[in-house]
């Protein structure tokens, strides 16, 4: 028998496991983890098992996992998912089950489904550099420079412009601008740097800025 100190933490064990394979199943336990999937928006049909879509849901991350393209072919063959870049990109912005590398190859090869994922951010009224950060959080870099990493920072710096225009009428902040100070600076957002290097890039990177905007 466990201390009464450790009720509340057996409890709540229990009520989640109840929750996924008893009688009390629930859909918060999916949207908690899963935040969109296609199937939350129709008309479920009589008998539908929450329990069931979890596992599949489940089983479909480790499927994705190991083969993207098999994973969201798994969703899609459950129903779960609609074969729309905009579904597809509301399911990966909202969950975070999806290995990153793994889903860093997949958006490399569905650019209609990353286009759909970068207008899910808002960075309106974000310092860019902390934007950028949030933005290589959910979408990860390449670990090395090339066309994707170019093409991620473009559609970066016309999403960041978009969501603030008054910069761009103030300081005459435009995407090419924008994007041209990234690439400058990109070591900025490099996770692996030491202190005394970010520091110094902070100081780089808005110098950038003032050249570039005055």
């Amino acid at each position: 028998t466990p201390p009464t100190s450790a009720w509340p933490a057996v409890c709540g064990t229990a009520w989640g496991t109840m929750s996924i394979c008893g009688r009390g199943e629930t859909p918060l336990l999916c949207k908690s983890t899963w935040g969109h999937c296609s199937i939350y928006n129709r008309t479920l049909p009589e008998g539908f098992s929450y329990r069931r879509l979890y596992l599949q849901l489940d089983e479909g991350c480790l499927t994705f996992n190991a083969n993207p393209q098999e994973g969201i072919g798994y969703f899609l063959s459950k129903g779960i998912l609609v074969d729309h870049p905009t579904e597809l990109a509301k399911f990966i912005f909202y969950t975070r089950r999806l290995n990153w590398k793994m889903l860093r190859i997949y958006l490399d090869e569905r650019r209609d489904v990353l286009d759909e994922l970068v207008t899910l951010h808002n960075f309106s009224n974000q310092f860019l550099p902390n934007a950028l950060r949030d933005f290589f959080r959910h979408i990860h870099a390449p670990e090395e420079r090339g066309e994707y990493l170019e093409t991620l920072i473009t559609k970066f710096s016309h999403r960041f412009c978009t969501c603030n225009p008054g910069l761009v009428r103030e300081l005459g902040l435009s995407p090419g601008k924008c994007g041209d100070s990234i690439q400058l600076n990109f070591i900025f957002v490099t996770p692996k740097i030491t202190t005394t290097q970010q520091q110094l890039s902070r100081r780089a990177f808005m110098f950038g800025l003032m050249v570039d905007f005055g």
